[in-house]
């Protein structure tokens, strides 16, 4: 009878695959056996590991460029990373060797900017989208590094008064972008995005506003869907009047030359999740083209903003299991050694799952059961998968230790949880550790931050 925990995972997904394996029984996550790294630094601990950005990166360029040379499409691929996703060094040093562009959402971003041109990581000519409502903080920084000399800094306009404020007591040209406010889909609280300006206002914005305005270069057109690039109709639909309205506009403004789609190329949140990233691709390229074919305009350079898709895949949350208790005849609660509403906010504020699966113990039987975190509250529990309203675990014995992981967490978290600050009921932030791989292709880890200590949690608290 296959009533294994191995046996249950080799049923219900095609497993092992290119990611995860099992050696002796224990998880292998990209060939690195997880439990010497829990040996080495103990549970809960947050992992990133790096090679799987660049990957991420060099995929979603490969699909495009493909995309473009099938159709022959004249404008170029720009990828940018949306630094909101995670602002740690290591990601933004990362993404950088990749060549890849920026979109910023606030003013604190600049000044990492500044940073990183300071050590030499980022280039004056690359492409630096700041996009967000611009508070007059974020307005100074953005034309202090105009001032600086970078060449192809585009502040997309938010609304239509923001224009004024990027040229007050500023005397150099610079070049802008226009964000629509998109619809959003049926089934969402409100009917048209809080952020741009609205699809009417575009056109009659630009002649009145830019058009003439000696100062401002308008080259980008901006448009973003809430809930990511998927294949459906919504979705199909807005892209399709974000195209035309591209078309309308370049008519009548020449330095028009960019199409920035926005992100959500989606992350892998179960092991038999499929998408078909290459068909999306390439129905973009073609959509965008064929509609610049119909009003005779040549077609734009495409941007995307990929921040989940950049670094989600690149994280795991490592937890012990402390204790088991049965609560009635049916439920049975595995206790971690942390909290998810502080190191996995996700899963307590909009529902998120990730894979999720065991590190160790994968040839005894499985037990449905439900996780909770260290918490006093109730909310702090994590008990169903994407595709399944239940989890499994091998089946707890005593003295015997039971390892987890949740896999595909790299974005968000951090900044989330709000780390190294006050978590909830003071559970500390974990341990976060580095994976890389070192020129022979040999895996390495490296201690970027400590388990948070009660002397810092009381510092910040006035104690």
């Amino acid at each position: 009878m296959k009533n294994k925990y191995i046996d249950l995972i080799e049923q219900s997904f095609e497993f092992p695959n290119e990611e995860f394996s099992v050696d002796n029984n224990e998880l292998n996550w990209f060939d690195i056996p997880l439990m010497d790294v829990i040996k080495q630094y103990g549970t809960p601990l947050r992992i990133a590991y790096l090679p799987k950005i660049a990957a991420n990166i060099q995929k979603a360029r490969r699909m495009f460029n493909v995309a473009m040379a099938k159709v022959d499409y004249a404008g170029d691929y720009h990828y940018c990373y949306c630094t909101k996703s995670s602002h740690f060094s290591f990601v933004m040093e990362e993404v950088l060797k990749n060549g890849v562009h920026l979109e910023t959402s606030s003013a604190f971003d600049i000044n990492i900017m500044e940073v990183l041109y300071e050590q030499g990581l980022l280039k004056n000519d690359t492409f630096i989208i700041c996009n967000g409502f611009k508070r007059p903080q974020y307005i100074e920084n953005i034309q202090n590094l105009i001032h600086q000399g970078f060449t192809n800094v585009i502040p997309i306009l938010d609304n239509k008064f923001e224009l004024d404020l990027l040229q007050k007591d500023f005397e150099k040209p610079f070049k802008i972008g226009l964000r629509i406010a998109s619809e959003e889909e049926p089934k969402f609280d409100f009917y048209t995005s809080r952020l741009g300006i609205r699809y009417k206002d575009i056109i009659p914005y630009y002649k009145n506003h830019i058009a003439s305005n000696r100062q401002v270069e308008l080259k980008m057109l901006h448009f973003f869907i809430n809930t990511g690039i998927k294949d459906t109709a919504y979705y199909w639909n807005e892209l399709n009047k974000a195209v035309n309205l591209y078309c309308e506009l370049k008519k009548v403004c020449p330095t028009l030359d960019s199409l920035n789609i926005g992100g959500g190329f989606p992350i892998q949140t179960h092991l038999d999740m499929t998408y078909e990233y290459e068909y999306i691709a390439e129905e973009i390229v073609a959509q965008i083209k064929n509609i610049c074919n119909i009003y005779n305009v040549l077609e734009p350079h495409i941007f995307t903003e990929f921040g989940s898709y950049t670094v989600g895949e690149s994280g795991a949350m490592l937890y012990s299991i402390v204790n088991q208790k049965k609560q009635n005849d049916r439920e049975l609660w595995n206790m971690i050694d942390s909290s998810f509403m502080t190191t996995l906010p996700d899963t307590w504020a909009i529902n998120q799952r990730y894979v999720f699966l065991a590190i160790n113990n994968w040839d005894s039987e499985y037990e449905r059961v439900n996780l909770g975190g260290l918490t006093c509250d109730s909310e702090d529990f994590y008990n169903a998968e994407v595709h399944s309203n239940a989890i499994f675990l091998p089946k707890m014995e005593l003295d015997r230790e039971q390892y987890i992981g949740f896999f595909h967490c790299g974005a968000y978290q951090e900044s989330l949880s709000g780390f190294g600050g006050i978590q909830h009921c003071l559970i500390p932030a974990p341990k976060l550790v580095l994976i890389d791989k070192d020129e022979t292709g040999e895996w390495y880890t490296k201690l970027f931050a400590k388990e948070q200590s009660y002397k810092s949690m009381l510092k910040i608290l006035g104690y």
